[in-house]
């Protein structure tokens, strides 16, 4: 559409944004052509099983995705389909695989390593009869 003459089939209003849609269409298509040219077992023997169910889960998403947007295309309201219930099944194990993702890259505490750092940067007051011994000592000599 972008650098062809613009159809009269639909409103003039509309056109950039249909631009933005085939060009959107096209880059999914990209994805889709670069995803299918490895195998998935090959794809999935490379990564291990968090990052494993994060592309099934991502693949699972874009399908249901994608099929909302057909239902939304023919006319049928999709959240009254229920593909609306899969997607937020989806999202709901997207969500888990986030909290265990971040519980990962947390940092561990290494409470000795903590106690000692605390132990030793708290300022501790010399005990009284310790200075009156030095003062002692010195008077003496």
């Amino acid at each position: 559409m972008a650098g062809e003459e613009m159809n009269e089939d639909y409103p003039v209003e509309i056109h950039e944004y249909l631009s933005t849609f085939e060009n959107s269409i096209g880059a999914v298509d990209e994805m889709l052509k670069t995803m299918m040219s490895v195998s998935r077992n090959e794809l999935l023997q490379k990564l291990d099983p968090l990052e494993q169910a994060k592309v099934d889960l991502v693949s699972a998403y874009t399908l249901n995705s994608m099929f909302w947007v057909y239902l939304a295309t023919q006319g049928i309201n999709p959240k009254e389909h229920p593909v609306k219930q899969e997607l937020e099944r989806i999202r709901v194990y997207m969500n888990r695989v986030k909290e265990i993702t971040d519980k990962k890259k947390a940092g561990r505490l290494d409470r000795g390593a903590a106690s000692r750092f605390v132990k030793n940067a708290l300022w501790e007051p010399k005990p009284k009869h310790a200075s009156k011994v030095a003062n002692k000592g010195k008077s003496k000599n």
